[in-house]
């Protein structure tokens, strides 16, 4: 009897804490989601500018700024070694909600001590927020399944990734223009300070999302490596289109804020101009996100991911082809759209073709893959421009449909020895 009794008694992480604890899931739980996941990666988002404006506001040299702006971003390239600990959590909110509140502590210290303390501890502070960055972005978009429940209607689960992209479409347009008005109006330091708080925020609103139970069931050994994560996405024929669709897609787009300064001399417009051409992509990006939100993508991802990588490319074919400033905003701004769309259909890709057991991990090492891709795509567009000021653009654009082919090519020839696998 002691016996049965012990094996009917649910283990503590197969409980899920009372409505009132875990937030509820349906539209209470997706507006809690939205509005932690909108915090969150808006400081992710802003703080790279905010970082910048204060060293470059105190006279610090530009080598500095960019070495301590490099602090933030470049830990992220570290998501998926910080991701493991999320798949096996018992209750993977409080890794994220203790991510939140780390990266809000380390960023305020780090402003906090620069030109009061040596620069390399205000880096090493910055870099351990940009270490927490990953489970602010990826690491939250995990989450979304449990809000949507197992088996949700596709148009539900599509809405919910929908609005997951009009988070990151705020988080990349709001966090930076907050940063560049606060500090306009009092101080770099104010604007860094205002994110952390906003991320500190956003750890509450992590801790009042659904509770999920973790899939390893309390057997944590089954959770995969990074290493064996990895190794697991590439012999997967789903996740590998999608690793290297998007990153083929990062690498394309990349090059748009670099290419833009170089269109205003082609296109005998000033400069300071290609301003309008970066935040009218940025515009797109949150349109193309909000537009997602209203009507959700239906349809297999893969096909999805295919033919929206197509349509980045007809983007940049008219940034290419564009004859005149105004329509060279529009075509920034379609791309922006486009691109949207194309990460809106890789979210329902990683959703719905990650085991459940690495899912976290498979979100941050998406992920983390895109972030490099993009670095190298502003880096060979760098290189590229004093060639020719669209050949960054044409390499993108090749890259981008050289991945849909092969793509097209594996899915039609490998697809049934890929559906014959366990």
């Amino acid at each position: 009897m002691r016996q049965q009794h012990t094996a009917s008694t649910p283990r503590a992480w197969e409980v899920e804490p009372a409505p009132g604890k875990a937030g509820g899931k349906g539209g209470n739980g997706l507006a809690r989601y939205v509005v932690a996941a909108a915090l969150a990666r808006t400081a992710d988002g802003g703080a790279v500018v905010a970082v910048v404006l204060l060293v470059t506001s105190s006279g610090g040299s530009g080598t500095l700024a960019g070495v301590l702006g490099a602090c933030i971003t470049a830990p992220h390239l570290l998501g998926p070694f910080v991701a493991r600990p999320l798949d096996l959590a018992r209750d993977g909110r409080k890794v994220i909600a203790a991510a939140c509140l780390l990266y809000a502590t380390a960023l305020a210290a780090g402003v906090l001590t620069y030109g009061r303390a040596p620069a390399v501890l205000t880096g090493l502070l910055l870099a351990t927020a940009g270490t927490c960055g990953p489970l602010l972005t990826g690491g939250i978009s995990s989450r979304l399944p449990a809000i949507v429940g197992p088996r949700p209607p596709l148009r539900t689960q599509r809405r919910a990734q929908g609005w997951d992209v009009a988070t990151y479409g705020i988080g990349g347009t709001v966090g930076p223009s907050l940063v560049a008005a606060v500090s306009g109006w009092v101080s770099p330091t104010v604007a860094a300070l205002a994110l952390a708080l906003g991320a500190a925020t956003a750890a509450g609103g992590v801790l009042l999302l659904p509770f999920t139970a973790p899939s390893h069931g309390g057997d944590t050994s089954a959770i995969l490596r990074p290493g064996a994560t990895l190794a697991l996405m590439a012999r997967t024929g789903p996740l590998r289109r999608t690793v290297y669709l998007t990153m083929a897609v990062a690498l394309s787009v990349a090059a748009l804020p670099i290419t833009a300064v170089h269109l205003t001399k082609l296109l005998g417009v000033a400069p300071a101009t290609a301003a309008v051409l970066t935040a009218a992509y940025g515009l797109g990006n949150l349109t193309g996100s909000i537009a997602v939100m209203v009507f959700p993508l239906t349809g297999d991802p893969e096909r999805l991911m295919r033919r929206l990588a197509l349509g980045v490319v007809a983007g940049l074919l008219t940034v290419i082809a564009s004859p005149a400033f105004t329509v060279s905003v529009s075509a920034y701004a379609l791309t922006g759209i486009l691109n949207s769309f194309f990460f809106a259909s890789t979210l329902a890709a990683r959703t719905e073709y990650a085991p459940s057991g690495a899912r976290g991990q498979v979100f941050i090492w998406v992920a983390a893959l895109k972030i490099t891709s993009g670095s190298a795509g502003t880096a060979l567009a760098g290189s590229l421009t004093g060639v020719t000021v669209q050949l960054p653009l044409v390499v993108g654009l090749l890259a981008v449909s050289a991945a849909v082919v092969a793509a097209t090519v594996e899915t039609r020839f490998g697809g049934a020895d890929e559906k014959r696998r366990p």
